[in-house]
């Protein structure tokens, strides 16, 4: 391990979760793998405040809670780019998943799940968290932001069917190539989306 390794602080997280023999499996298997929790919440309101407050590194939540849903929860702190959210759900239905996208969180895992299943979806919702904060840095203008995501978006989905990158290996790609050519992420993506995708 190199000594930026045993440096770097760890993650911060608040577990928001209703039932709290649930919530002490997540909070273990979290600390188990080097996450520091900051706070637990058993409903979506105090989860919110103890986001907005703590400014965690990510928040775990069940999508049922007393007082505010977990989807609900989810979009306040997306709308307010406090922190990645990983919904916790014991139903996989589209409608539900299509709902959880739509209001800003990042992953979701179904319950009952291992350490297997969350530490994956943990990882994803902090390297999706980080790809859109460099996006909205690069662009100020809202519909510009969501356009640039969507075109970013397609070029992933490109380069990891052409190409077999992962996700966060074809944003990284996205992102250098950005930098070395001195173009935008969103004119890089328009021109792997020119290059790669079938000709109608």
């Amino acid at each position: 391990m190199t000594d930026t390794e045993n440096t770097a602080a760890p993650r911060r997280v608040v577990v928001a979760e209703d039932e709290s023999l649930i919530r002490l499996d997540i909070v273990e298997i979290l600390r188990d793998n080097g996450f520091e929790v900051v706070g637990e919440a058993g409903d979506g309101e105090t989860a919110v405040a103890l986001a907005t407050e703590l400014r965690p590194d990510l928040v775990i939540m069940d999508v049922r809670m007393p007082q505010l849903d977990g989807i609900e929860a989810a979009k306040r702190l997306s709308d307010g780019h406090i922190a990645p959210v990983v919904l916790l759900t014991a139903f996989s239905q589209k409608e539900l998943v299509d709902r959880a996208s739509d209001a800003g969180a990042l992953a979701y895992v179904v319950k009952p799940f291992t350490p297997n299943d969350l530490l994956p979806a943990i990882e994803i919702a902090l390297a999706r968290y980080q790809q859109i904060i460099a996006l909205e840095a690069e662009v100020a203008d809202l519909n510009e932001r969501f356009e640039t995501r969507k075109l970013v978006d397609r070029a992933k989905g490109l380069l990891n069917e052409k190409m077999g990158l992962s996700e966060p290996e074809a944003f990284r790609w996205i992102q250098k190539a950005s930098m070395d050519r001195r173009l935008t992420m969103h004119d890089v993506a328009k021109a792997i989306i020119d290059q790669l995708a079938p000709k109608k």
